[in-house]
């Protein structure tokens, strides 16, 4: 039985077993592998079929992107190997993929009473800086190795510094070990979420000492038993016996200061004994490989990187068009509103809605936490608000609804504060109800300014809240600034924040300027006092001025 890893660009990853029947994979909802999201595959993308035995064949089904085997385009049918990697949309099939459980099969661990009984005089031990201090300690007659040798490095560096995929890469890099010192057999492991996992292998039914295992991993040394037979640490062991391993090497896959794995050899024949040499040449090789295999990690991180900042730009813009484009323009009231949050989503939200002849309803919410999560919430906020406030005549009713329908679906450790009011343009007559958040500042034309106070809880902790509704009065020249604690809370080099006074001195100094101008002296006022530096909490401005 085969099975086909999904990993996809969020980072995570599912398995499913191939069992004698086709499996296909798109957008539709009727393929057996579905990702409607996900805007790279085609409805109908690929199948992944058997062709009897343990075979299976891989058929793109003529999409319109294309189907990427091991990063080769691959519009034929193709039959799929160990560790190919398909790559469709945003996603990356591995196919029969190593796992945990398949790298115990191939290998074991003997224990060991006492690491010690591991080094005898039929055991040389080495690391990467011992193969340099060897050359300087003899004073340039290690350098008779590297000529010896030299073909096999540069063999290594040209083949491992192609772009293969890293199945292939870990297969490449175990055939030119085997065939650079002359074993017989070997296998490939890396470290994985603690475990190691075989990446390649020639043979099977490796059996390893655990000292071994953990002096190259946990040291970093290359270690190389010349005859076992003579080794009293191995030769009374009856699974080395029963295979016949008379020497071997095992040398650490070490990128810079990390160790990622190891690589063992070995061979039943003393026809050629493994040698100093043989172990310096594997170490250098297997250090040029984990650089290699690090890089090419790391790249295949960039590119999801770089897909989910594709993908987050592309919620930023949907978000975008939930927020006003512009204000709306009534008789007696000048309005504007900005939004700008810290990360490429965020969780504020803030609306206008025009009632004829001259009033205008207006909302601000502050989702808790920050980037998708909170942007998510946002937009359902959004969207009951649309349902809720077509026209309200009682705001308290709208709310402790709003809270209603937000706690039976809000998750346990999330809430939102929200203030949504109504402000009548002939009369000036300001309703409003306060759901946890930050009380507006109402500046007065005489220069002075005061919070508006009254309200209850923020929404989604507590569904049978019952809210109130309360008054003010906007007279000529008044103005209402309804902001997030992006603004207020902005912090400078020395942990001051920005706060309310700060916010209404900067409103009564521009207060006989539009609305649209107060908003950008605010905002410049913000990025003075912090710095420049970036913003750590989304930024919102509701200004409402009664003309």
């Amino acid at each position: 039985m085969k099975d086909l890893q999904i990993l996809s660009p969020d980072g995570n990853s599912r398995v499913i077993q191939l069992i004698d029947r086709s499996i296909t994979l798109g957008r539709s909802s009727n393929a057996d592998i579905c990702f409607p999201d996900d805007n790279g595959l085609s409805r109908q993308h690929l199948v992944i079929e058997p062709k009897g035995g343990d075979t299976w064949q891989l058929r793109d089904l003529g999409s319109k992107n294309g189907t990427k085997l091991n990063g080769v385009s691959c519009p034929a049918p193709t039959v799929l190997r160990q560790g190919d990697r398909v790559m469709a949309g945003h996603l990356v099939l591995v196919f029969d993929s190593t796992s945990t459980k398949a790298a115990k099969a191939l290998m074991l661990f003997d224990p060991v009473e006492d690491e010690s009984e591991e080094t005898s005089s039929s055991t040389v031990v080495t690391s990467l800086k011992g193969v340099f201090r060897r050359d300087e300690a003899t004073g340039g007659a290690g350098s008779r190795f590297f000529s010896d040798q030299v073909a096999a490095l540069v063999q290594a560096g040209n083949e491992l510094s192609g772009d293969r995929p890293l199945p292939e890469l870990f297969r490449y890099m175990l055939d030119l070990s085997i065939k650079a010192v002359k074993a017989d057999r070997g296998i490939v492991l890396t470290v994985e979420d603690g475990d190691l996992v075989a990446r390649a292998n020639r043979g099977e039914g490796f059996r390893i000492s655990s000292a071994v295992r953990d002096r190259v991993l946990n040291s970093g040394e290359s270690i190389l038993v010349r005859d076992m037979a003579r080794d009293d640490a191995f030769r009374s062991r009856h699974s080395i016996v029963e295979q016949q391993v008379r020497t071997l090497m095992a040398v650490p896959l070490q990128a810079h200061d990390r160790i990622i794995g190891l690589i063992y050899v070995d061979s039943p024949s003393l026809l050629r004994e493994f040698t100093k040499d043989d172990l310096d040449l594997l170490t250098v090789m297997a250090n040029v490989a984990a650089i290699r295999i690090e890089n090419a990690r790391l790249a295949e991180i960039e590119q999801s990187r770089k897909l989910m900042a594709r993908e987050l730009e592309q919620a930023a813009e949907i978000q975008r068009r939930f927020l006003p484009g512009a204000a709306p323009k009534l008789q007696g009231i000048e309005l504007a509103g900005h939004n700008a949050a810290c990360r490429t989503v965020g969780g504020d939200y803030y609306d206008f809605f025009p009632y004829p002849p001259s009033r205008v309803g207006m909302v601000l919410g502050d989702v808790s936490g920050k980037g998708m999560p909170a942007s998510l919430l946002m937009m359902g906020l959004q969207a009951r608000v649309q349902v809720l406030i077509e026209e309200p005549s009682d705001l308290a009713a709208v709310m402790t609804r709003l809270n209603r329908i937000t706690a039976a679906n809000c998750p346990s450790n999330r809430f939102i504060s929200l203030f949504f009011c109504v402000l009548e343009g002939e009369t000036g007559e300001l309703t409003y109800c306060n759901a946890g958040h930050n009380p507006p500042i109402l500046v007065r034309a005489d220069g002075t300014w005061e919070e508006i106070q009254g309200g209850g809880p923020v929404l989604g902790i507590l569904g049978s809240i019952q809210y109130k509704e309360f008054k003010q009065q906007l007279g000529p020249g008044d103005i209402l600034v309804i902001y997030s604690d992006g603004v207020t809370e902005a912090p400078n080099a020395a942990g001051d924040e920005f706060d309310v006074p700060r916010l209404a001195e900067m409103v009564l100094k521009h207060r006989s300027a539009p609305c649209a101008d107060i908003v950008k002296a605010v905002n410049a006022a913000v990025d003075e006092f912090t710095g420049g530096a970036p913003p750590s909490d989304d930024i919102t401005l509701i200004i409402a001025k009664r003309v």
